[in-house]
């Protein structure tokens, strides 16, 4: 909203109408250190290796590897990372006040066919000299990555566009997400709304409300990820989609009768093996006391 060369205001004046400090006009953030940048990488290994440890445990777990932290420190990069302990909290189902809160509704839900349920999540994405966030929308049935988008912040802007881009390919009865703002913004909510497909959030702190995103984290990280380095922006977009292509197109599920997520979801899994499986996964999250929860997938 500040113009330089206005021509009838200065800076300054321009500064005090929009009562603004002029050390903010020019003030660009620092990013991470190095050192946080090294805390951030060890920090998302361990995390996707045990999603239980919270900010104390990996505070002591890292210094176990030498790193001179504290749980202040960890804290901080941890929030900023997106991350969060599973395990059982009180209240669990509170709504919050600046945001409306929807049910879970797939607790003991059948999901037997492509574009029953999408869900969509969020992880932390490292570079070599920073980090990004990913976010993906997949078909629970099939496992299919429907669309994936990155971005440097957590603005819901990058989640709105892979929503868009995901529903130009169908329509899903339920989309599922977890409580987070980019989820529940109006802007993200909206256009499902819009569009009549029922909105699904997982109770606070649930994470194996949203299992099958939870894999699919763990898969990308392992397979694609942590065996290479991106450099930027740009190489992460090119090595990311080339892994997504492999995904959907080529990768064996053993949980899908060892199809592929695009023969499951486009129906074409009789091409292979000319006959019909039906599998039954059951999901029970443990550490959470909560019911199981069975899918019959039908491929």
């Amino acid at each position: 909203m500040i113009e330089p060369e206005h021509p009838a205001l200065s800076v300054r004046r321009q500064c005090e109408l929009l009562d603004l400090a002029r050390s903010g006009l020019y003030y660009e953030p620092r990013g991470e250190s190095q050192k946080n940048l090294q805390l951030m990488r060890l920090i998302d290994e361990a995390y996707t290796r045990w999603p239980f440890y919270g900010v104390e445990k990996m505070t002591r777990w890292l210094r176990r590897q030498k790193h001179a932290v504290n749980p202040k420190r960890i804290r901080r990069l941890m929030r900023l990372m997106g991350l969060e302990a599973i395990y059982a909290k009180p209240h669990l189902s509170a709504p919050g006040k600046a945001h409306k809160r929807y049910p879970y509704l797939l607790r003991n839900v059948v999901v037997d066919r492509s574009d029953h349920v999408w869900s969509a999540d969020i992880t932390y994405l490292r570079l070599r000299g920073g980090f990004l966030y990913l976010v993906a929308v997949m078909d629970w049935h099939s496992r299919y990555v429907l669309s994936w988008k990155l971005s440097r912040s957590l603005e819901n802007d990058f989640c709105v566009k892979a929503l868009k881009e995901a529903l130009a390919r169908g329509r899903p009865g339920i989309f599922n997400t977890d409580q987070g703002v980019q989820f529940t913004s109006e802007a993200f909510t909206s256009v499902l709304e819009e569009r009549g497909v029922a909105i699904s959030m997982d109770g606070r702190g649930r994470a194996f409300d949203n299992i099958f995103s939870e894999r699919l984290w763990r898969t990308v990280k392992y397979e694609e990820v942590y065996l290479k380095d991106y450099a930027d922006e740009e190489e992460a977009r090119r090595e990311l989609g080339r892994y997504f292509r492999f995904y959907n197109r080529e990768r064996l599920h053993q949980s899908l009768d060892y199809h592929t997520p695009a023969e499951v979801y486009e129906g074409r899994t009789g091409e292979t093996t000319g006959r019909s499986t039906t599998r039954t996964v059951a999901v029970t999250p443990v550490a959470l006391r909560a019911p199981s929860v069975t899918a019959t997938v039908t491929v």
